[in-house]
């Protein structure tokens, strides 16, 4: 049950950050879902260690595990964009 929670949970990150990054329209269902879990490990473990609280990965599943792992998929898009296109945009 955790993982499936994990991969819905993980794909409406990954599209909300697409949507931010607009790169919504090169990404498929599959790509948000990615986007999203790599987003949630990254932020895991470079910022909750600072902030304190428990990542989505472990199953713990607040506000703010859900917006530190946000973010961590917007840097990720962020960097994956830069590399693509040399711009973060």
């Amino acid at each position: 049950m955790g993982l499936i929670v994990l991969l819905i949970v993980g794909g409406l990150i990954g599209w909300v950050a697409s949507m931010i990054m607009r790169t919504d329209g090169q990404q498929g269902i599959f790509l948000n879902i990615v986007v999203g879990i790599v987003g949630a490990l990254l932020a895991g473990f470079v910022v909750t260690p600072l902030i304190g609280g428990a990542p989505i990965t472990s199953g713990i599943i607040s506000v703010q595990s859900v917006l530190v792992s946000l973010l961590g998929a917007i840097v990720l898009l962020a960097i994956l964009n830069l590399f693509r296109r040399g711009s973060v945009r």
